[in-house]
C-alpha cells in the first residue's frame, strides 16, 4: 500500500458507507413503541394568539397528545438561548428578548411553532395538526432592514425600542475621519448581502426517548455539536442534569452552520418523550425547513474607501445594517460583529478602519451562520469596492490589489481592527491564480465571445478569512457563552489498533480518513486498524463540534496533543522493557528504538504490556495506554488565497453562464488534496448559488415568497463550471499541524469574483455595481434599457 500519511490524496474511508446506502442517520433510528411529533407553525408573520382549540386534534384518529406553549410554560421549560452577548457602543448590553420553544402569547414569523401534535404515525400528527383551530388576531409587521429601524415601525419585540437589537462599532472613528479629510479621493458603494437558505441534503431531524427506569433522557439529532446541544437544553431549556441526558449526533447529511444552533423541535421531543413516557420523533419536510432552519447573510451596507493620490488605501468607512430575524439564534450576534467587521482589513494594509454595525429584529426567520459566517459578507463588500475603486480610479484591478497587499515580511500583521495575522503570502495565490485562469489570454477570448454575440467578463477575488475561533478567554471577553477548545482521547487498544474520541463532529468533512492520516503519520498505525469516534456525548469528551473550519486546527490540534502523550508514556514503557534511558529512546514509524542500537519495540507491543503489566514499570507508570488532551488554540488561523472567475451573458435572455472558474487558496499544511479539493469545489458551487440565483425573498409584511424549490432556485450541476484548485501553502505557525483550514474558502472568495466578472461584461452599459443575485431576468432588464441599474433589484 502506497503513503497514506499527511499530504497523501488518500480516498476516503467514509465513502463506501455513504455511496452503498449505509449511512445511519437520524430518521433512520426508530425506537420501540415511537410516536411522530407534527408542528403547527404560524401561517402569518406576526399576531397575537387568542386561543387554540385542541378538542379536534385529540380526537383525531391516532393521537397521544396536543402540547402548546402554555403546557411547556406551566412546565417551567425555558426559552432558547443565545450563546453570545454582545453590548452597544455605549456599553449596555444588546436587546435579548425571550424566544420560547412553543409561542405563547404572540407568533413572529411564518414558521414560528405554535403547538405540537404528537400521534402514532408521520401522517395522522400531521392529519391532526391542520385540525388545530388558532384564534389569531394579526398585528403590524415588518421584514426589511431599513423599514424596520424607520420611526414608528412596527415593534417585532414590545420590549426592544426600534427593534434595534444592538448598536455596536469597533475601530478608531477620529483616525478614520482624519484620513478621509486629507484624502485625494472617496469612493463610496452600497450593497446588499442577500438572504440565504441553507437546504443541506439531509432535512433537520429529532429524536427523543425517555428511560423511566433510569430517569434518563436520549436525544438522537442533527447536529453539528452535540455536547453544545446538550449543555444549552439540558441546563437552560429543559433542567435536565447532563448525567441523565445523552445527545447523538449520528451521520448529518451536510450542515454548512444551519445545523450548528439549538432548535425548538429538539427540546420539543426530549419533553414530550419525558411526559407521555415513549420515544418521539420529528423530521422536517423541506418546506417546513424554509420557514425553521436559521437564514444566513442579509446584510445592506454601506462602505467608503479614502485613497491617496497613489491609489493606495487610507481608510475605510463601513455602516451595516445586520437581520437576526425574530429572534436571537444561538450564535447569532456574533455573525455581523466579530465575525465581519474584524475582518475588513482582508488582505490589505488599510491603516485605519471604522465599522459601525447594527442588528436588527424583523418579522422573519432567525439569522445566524452559514457556511464562512460573516467572512463571505466581509469579503464580498471589501472585494466589490476594491473592484469599483478601479474602474474610477482607472488603475487596473490587479494592479491596484498587488498595490494595498500586505507585504510577505509585515507578519504577524496586526489590523486595525484586532486581528493579528499570524502568516500569509497573498502576492503567491494571486500570481497562481493568474497563471491557471490565463488571465493574459482574456482579451482574446472576450473578443471570440463577441464575435459569437456574448458578453464575456472576468472577475479576481483576493480574499482572507478567519478560522478556528480562539482563545476561549478572548472570545469570552467579546461576549461568547461557552470555551471554544476542543479535546481529542486517544486509545491505543492492547494489539496496538487505536481508536479516537474526537469532540469535532464530520458531517461531510470527512474526518474518519483525515483524523486517522493523523494518527497513521503520528503513530506509524496501519490506516485499516484506526477507528474515529465522534458525535455520542455518553462516548466522546467534551467537546465543542465543528464549524468555522475548526476541525483540524482545534480538533487536530488536539489529538496531536493527546498522541504526543502516549508516545511519551510509550517511551518510558519502552526504556524499561530494553532496560535503556528514556532519554534515549526515540519514536519513528511505529517504532521505539534506542538511540544508536538496533534495539527496538513495535508500538503494539509496548501497548501489550501496557495492558498486561508483567514486566513493567508498575511504581511509575499506571497500565493501559489512553490519553486525552484539551487544545484551546492562541490565536485564529488565517485561510487566504485568489478566485477567478469568467462568465458569458447572453444578451439575448440575460443567461449568465460560468465558464471557468479557478481557486488558488493558502489553507496552511494541506492534510489530504483530494479532500482539500471537494471542499473548495462545494463551497464554490455555493457561492456561484448565492451570486447567480439563491435569495430568500419576504415581501414587506413578513410572508416568505421563496418558500420551496419551486421559487428558491438553487444551483444544478448544469450552472457549474470546471472548477480548478490549487493550494500555495503558508504555514500556520501556532497550532503543531500548521494547518489553517478549507472548509469555507469556497463559499468566500467565489461570491465577488463572480459578481466582479458579471460587472465587468456589462462594462460597455455602463454599469457600476448588481446586487446579487444576477439573475438572468435582472441582466436581460439591465442590457435591453442600456444603461446602469445602480440599485437593489
Amino acid at each position: 500500500m502506497g503513503f497514506e500519511g499527511i499530504g497523501a490524496a488518500v480516498r476516503r474511508k467514509e465513502d463506501l458507507r455513504f455511496l452503498s446506502g449505509r449511512g445511519h442517520y437520524t430518521d433512520d433510528i426508530n425506537r420501540p413503541g415511537q410516536l411522530y411529533a407534527s408542528i403547527r407553525r404560524a401561517d402569518r408573520p406576526h399576531a397575537r394568539i387568542k386561543g387554540i382549540d385542541t378538542a379536534a386534534a385529540k380526537a383525531s384518529p391516532g393521537v397521544a397528545a396536543v402540547f402548546t406553549g402554555a403546557d411547556m410554560a406551566a412546565d417551567n421549560i425555558g426559552g432558547l438561548p443565545c450563546g453570545w452577548q454582545i453590548h452597544n457602543k455605549d456599553g449596555s448590553p444588546m436587546a435579548e428578548p425571550p424566544h420560547p420553544v412553543l409561542a405563547v402569547d404572540k407568533v413572529r414569523h411564518v414558521g414560528d411553532p405554535v403547538a405540537v401534535v404528537i400521534a402514532a404515525t408521520r401522517q395522522q400528527a400531521k392529519d391532526a395538526a391542520e385540525a388545530l383551530v388558532i384564534d389569531y388576531e394579526d398585528l403590524p409587521s415588518i421584514a426589511g432592514l431599513r423599514d424596520a429601524i424607520a420611526p414608528g415601525a412596527p415593534l417585532v419585540h414590545d420590549e426592544v425600542a426600534g427593534n434595534l437589537c444592538y448598536d455596536w462599532h469597533i475601530g478608531d472613528k477620529a483616525l478614520v475621519d482624519a484620513a478621509f479629510a486629507r484624502a485625494t479621493k472617496v469612493v463610496k458603494l452600497d450593497l446588499e448581502n442577500n438572504r440565504l437558505i441553507p437546504n443541506a441534503m439531509e432535512p433537520r431531524a429529532a429524536l427523543g426517548d425517555f428511560d423511566s427506569m433510569s430517569g434518563d433522557y436520549t436525544l438522537f439529532t442533527t447536529s453539528q455539536n452535540p455536547h453544545v446541544i446538550r449543555l444549552l437544553m439540558g441546563a437552560f431549556v429543559l433542567h435536565i442534569p447532563e448525567n441523565h441526558l445523552r445527545v447523538v449526533a449520528p451521520d448529518v447529511g451536510g450542515g454548512f452552520g444551519s445545523k450548528i444552533y439549538h432548535y425548538a423541535e429538539e427540546a420539543i421531543v426530549t419533553w414530550a418523550a419525558g411526559k407521555l413516557k415513549r420515544p418521539v420523533k420529528w423530521t422536517a419536510d423541506r418546506s417546513e425547513s424554509f420557514m425553521s432552519d436559521a437564514h444566513g447573510r442579509d446584510h445592506v451596507s454601506t462602505a467608503e474607501m479614502a485613497l491617496d493620490a497613489d491609489g493606495h488605501f487610507l481608510a475605510l468607512r463601513v455602516s451595516t445594517l445586520a437581520n437576526m430575524g425574530a429572534y436571537l439564534s444561538t450564535f447569532a450576534p456574533c455573525v455581523p460583529t466579530y465575525l465581519y467587521a474584524t475582518l475588513l482589513a482582508g488582505v490589505y494594509k488599510t491603516p485605519a478602519i471604522y465599522v459601525e454595525v447594527k442588528a436588527v429584529f424583523t418579522n422573519s426567520v432567525p439569522v445566524d451562520a452559514y457556511r464562512g459566517a460573516g467572512r463571505p459578507e466581509a469579503t464580498y463588500l471589501l472585494e466589490r469596492l476594491v473592484d469599483v475603486i478601479a474602474r474610477e480610479t482607472g488603475i487596473d484591478r490587479v494592479e491596484l490589489r498587488r498595490r494595498n497587499f500586505i507585504a510577505n515580511d509585515a507578519f504577524p500583521y496586526q489590523t486595525p481592527v484586532a486581528l493579528q495575522y499570524d502568516s500569509g503570502d497573498y502576492t503567491a495565490t494571486l500570481n497562481a491564480a493568474l497563471k491557471v485562469a490565463d488571465y493574459a489570454g482574456f482579451a482574446q477570448r472576450r473578443a471570440a465571445a463577441a464575435a459569437r454575440g456574448k458578453l464575456r467578463g472576468i472577475g479576481v477575488s483576493t480574499y482572507l478569512e478567519a478560522c478556528g475561533i480562539a482563545p476561549s478567554a478572548v472570545v469570552g471577553s467579546l461576549g461568547a457563552r461557552a470555551g471554544l477548545y476542543e479535546c481529542a482521547n486517544i486509545r491505543v487498544h492492547p494489539t496496538g489498533s487505536v481508536t479516537v474520541f474526537t469532540g469535532s463532529h464530520s458531517h461531510g468533512q470527512g474526518h474518519e480518513t483525515t483524523f486517522a492520516q493523523l494518527v497513521h503519520s503520528q503513530l506509524g498505525v496501519a490506516m485499516d486498524q484506526i477507528e474515529i469516534v465522534h458525535g455520542d456525548t455518553d462516548k466522546i469528551p467534551f467537546g465543542m463540534g465543528t464549524y468555522g473550519s475548526r476541525s483540524l486546527a482545534v480538533g487536530g490540534s488536539a489529538m496531536v496533543k493527546a498522541m504526543d502523550k502516549v508516545i511519551a508514556k510509550g517511551r518510558k514503557i519502552a526504556a524499561h522493557l530494553m532496560e535503556a534511558a528514556v532519554d534515549d529512546v526515540e519514536f519513528k514509524d511505529g517504532k521505539f528504538t534506542v538511540a544508536g542500537t538496533d534495539k527496538s519495540r513495535a508500538l503494539a507491543e509496548i501497548s501489550l504490556a501496557a495492558y498486561v503489566p508483567h514486566n513493567y514499570p508498575i511504581e511509575e507508570l499506571e497500565p493501559g495506554l489512553e490519553e486525552t488532551a484539551f487544545y484551546d488554540p492562541k490565536n485564529f488561523t488565517y485561510p487566504g488565497g485568489c478566485h477567478i472567475a469568467e462568465v458569458e451573458i447572453d444578451p439575448e435572455t440575460g443567461v449568465t453562464t460560468v465558464i471557468n472558474f479557478t481557486a488558488v487558496d493558502d489553507v496552511g499544511r494541506v492534510i489530504n488534496p483530494m479532500i482539500v479539493e471537494g471542499q473548495v469545489q462545494g463551497g464554490v458551487a455555493q457561492g456561484i448559488g448565492q451570486a447567480l440565483l439563491e435569495a430568500a425573498i419576504y415581501d414587506k409584511s413578513g410572508q416568505l415568497l421563496s418558500g420551496s424549490m419551486m421559487d428558491y432556485t438553487m444551483p444544478r450541476a448544469d450552472n457549474l463550471p470546471n472548477i480548478t484548485v490549487g493550494t500555495e501553502s503558508t504555514l500556520c505557525t501556532h497550532n503543531p499541524l500548521g494547518v489553517k483550514g478549507c472548509g469555507e474558502v469556497g463559499a468566500i472568495g467565489s461570491p465577488p469574483a463572480i459578481m466582479n466578472a458579471v460587472v465587468d461584461a456589462l462594462a460597455d452599459y455602463g454599469v457600476r455595481h448588481i446586487e446579487m443575485p444576477a439573475t438572468a431576468p435582472k441582466l436581460w432588464s439591465i442590457i435591453q434599457a442600456g444603461r446602469p441599474r445602480l440599485a437593489a433589484e
